[in-house]
């Protein structure tokens, strides 16, 4: 019996273009049960660089789980066409990432990339945006700092 599809659901956020930018990914079995899952900051980053690196670490925390047959999807339409060849990479920061992503799928019995809109993407877009908002919130509180209470 062939070993089941896993999901990956991806996504990068970028609070400016660049901005303060976070990843996140979300690793699903057959059966739609979260298997692994992951989010961070990622400092000062380009919409894109995120949304690669999300993909670029999503692949291989699949590759480390055993995963063999995986579909990703992505709200990036950009990175998906870049990957499918039906866009050329124009931008030299991120051609370090789509090598990666590139260099990557062969791994993989079989290995596809999707784009989804992002109404499709919700879990992994919350997942990021919850760590922005985290990340902004400590920064206005360590600028802002609360006033100085008596014992």
């Amino acid at each position: 019996m062939p070993d089941p599809r896993h999901v990956i659901r991806t996504d990068g956020a970028s609070k400016g273009n660049p901005g303060h930018a976070s990843i996140a990914y979300l690793i699903e079995d057959a059966d739609g049960e979260v298997v692994s899952s992951h989010a961070r900051y990622i400092g000062k980053q380009t919409n894109n660089v995120a949304e690669y690196t999300a993909l670029v670490e999503a692949l291989e925390a699949a590759h480390e789980l055993g995963v063999t047959r995986v579909e990703a999807f992505s709200d990036s339409e950009l990175m998906v066409k870049q990957i499918s060849g039906e866009y050329r990479v124009k931008n030299e920061t991120l051609r370090p990432l789509y090598e990666s992503v590139i260099a990557s799928l062969p791994r993989f019995q079989s290995a596809y990339v999707t784009h989804v809109p992002r109404e499709q993407n919700r879990a992994a877009d919350k997942l990021a945006g919850d760590v922005i908002r985290a990340h902004m919130k400590a920064l206005k509180e360590a600028e802002n700092p609360p006033p100085d209470t008596p014992d």
